[in-house]
């Protein structure tokens, strides 16, 4: 599907334990570092595979240790054929936080010349009409309300002209002002099509000085954003406390094949070094249509926790 969503490391110093005193270096270094976060997972990974079996493909993700989860599209349309309420008791019950949920700025279109994948029961997919914050703001802020979630995220709105462009920033500004009434953060999600100049002009930058800072925060997408020719720490220097979500997947040396965290070329390390900075309160594993979203999901937790020392 082309439409595709596009700890924190132990640093180089060493933090002696026991009651012995952090080195100089060392104490530099962990000041930069955000307190440690559960490890979450963004629900997409496993989009046309879920729906099958919500409860069993849930309790298998648990298992694994992944505790902060961000839902995202269904074929049963909703919260996985529940309401907000039903979802969150089924995620909590597993011992899971429902964090966040990803909805769509403006009706979704697959692009010219694509289709939808098939599902788990090998036909092509069919997936009932999808909200979106353009014509169902009010409806989808007052869902996530409902959910108890701490974030409504926008997964994609279309930015390939400046009058989309400008079109986005009016929905998210507008969305940005009713989460926060009722005590959400919002919060916009990139692929790598908004770093890509429109007219002379970058969509993210445009995105960032024209929203408000507050009431629209950033998930950064890292691949993403590594695909679009960004440096995330650069642009944590940049717009400090913009990004309290992130997207983490890897990349292959060409930018063009999705991988589970830590088998790709992305180096991971000086951006979960630079998390303070970011403003990062929650991460998320995620894979856009792994051929094995358990065994992906499996591989990149492992990285993170024995590599990464999440």
């Amino acid at each position: 599907m082309n439409y595709n969503r596009r700890k924190f490391i132990q640093s180089t110093g060493t933090l002696v334990l026991g009651g012995m005193a952090l080195s100089g270096r060392a104490a530099s270094l962990l000041s930069n570092m955000a307190a440690p976060h559960a490890i979450g997972l963004q629900l997409f990974t496993f989009f046309g595979v879920i729906d099958e079996d919500v409860k069993g493909t849930l309790t298998k993700i648990a298992a694994l240790g992944f505790k902060d989860m961000e839902s995202a599209f269904s074929k049963k349309g909703g919260y996985y054929g529940m309401t907000p309420k039903e979802f969150k008791a089924m995620v909590n019950d597993l011992g899971m936080n429902w964090t966040s949920h990803h909805v769509l700025g403006a009706p979704f279109k697959l692009p010219p010349g694509t289709k939808l994948p098939n599902g788990a029961d090998g036909k092509p997919m069919v997936i009932p009409p999808m909200k979106n914050l353009r014509d169902n703001m009010r409806e989808l802020v007052d869902d996530a309300a409902a959910g108890g979630i701490k974030y409504l995220v926008c997964a994609n709105s279309p930015t390939a002209t400046l009058e989309e462009i400008k079109s986005t920033i009016e929905v998210l500004n507008k969305t940005g002002e009713a989460a926060k009434k009722v005590g959400i953060q919002f919060a916009y999600h990139n692929h790598d099509m908004e770093f890509h100049a429109v007219d002379g002009k970058v969509p993210y930058d445009l995105l960032l000085s024209e929203t408000d800072p507050q009431n629209v925060k950033m998930e950064l997408d890292l691949a993403w954003a590594v695909k679009g020719g960004k440096d995330p720490v650069e642009m944590f220097k940049q717009h400090p406390g913009r990004f309290p979500l992130w997207h983490v997947k890897d990349l292959d040396a060409e930018r063009k094949t999705i991988l589970p965290v830590g088998s790709g070329t992305i180096d991971f390390k000086p951006i979960f070094a630079a998390a303070k900075s970011a403003g990062m309160k929650h991460f998320f594993v995620e894979h856009d249509g792994p051929k094995d979203p358990l065994a992906s999901i499996t591989s990149s937790i492992g990285y993170l926790k024995n590599t990464l020392k999440v």
